[in-house]
């Protein structure tokens, strides 16, 4: 149940929680596990939501609210891949925190009329304030079921023995 009229709010503010639980068992060594050169590990997917969460997320609700249909640029997150390879999972999962409690606070404030207001993605086309909520939720279970299949892979799978042969996983 929202407790406001714009959407998503209550899974947004879910997301650290789960996080935090999916890496409850994660050492630092399992949290800079990559299952492949190309893939992302837990800290990088860490980084990849404390960097998001401000100069995208946030970026975009206060431009929906403060302009007339802005324009956005399409998300390139391979152009922080650097920025995300060196950061400190603790510093980066904090500031992520603290920010999505910044965000939420803000976003609790707004009228539910805000979630009609316009912008124009330049890949998308016009999308609603409400739209980009619901693509917020979307990227953060994204992320959640990474976090979860990287823990499965590193931690859970091989503790599990014959029995962990059963699972296909895809981190």
């Amino acid at each position: 149940m929202e407790d406001h009229g714009l959407p998503c709010l209550e899974m947004l503010e879910a997301t650290p929680a789960i996080l935090r639980a999916l890496m409850c068992e994660l050492s630092e060594d399992d949290a800079r596990w990559k299952p492949a050169p190309d893939r992302f590990s837990v800290a990088e997917v860490l980084a990849h939501l404390s960097h998001t969460e401000g100069h995208c997320f946030r970026m975009r609700v206060d431009r929906f609210v403060s302009e007339e249909r802005p324009e956005f640029e399409p998300d390139h997150a391979q152009l922080h891949l650097n920025r995300y390879r060196d950061a400190d999972p603790e510093e980066e999962f904090a500031h992520f925190e603290e920010q999505r409690d910044t965000n939420l606070e803000y976003l609790r404030s707004l009228p539910a009329a805000a979630g009609r207001r316009v912008a124009f993605h330049k890949q998308a086309g016009e999308i609603t304030l409400a739209e980009m909520l619901h693509a917020w939720a979307l990227h953060d279970l994204g992320h959640i079921r990474q976090v979860a299949e990287l823990a499965r892979a590193r931690r859970y799978q091989p503790g599990a023995g014959p029995l962990g042969k059963e699972y296909v996983l895809k981190p």
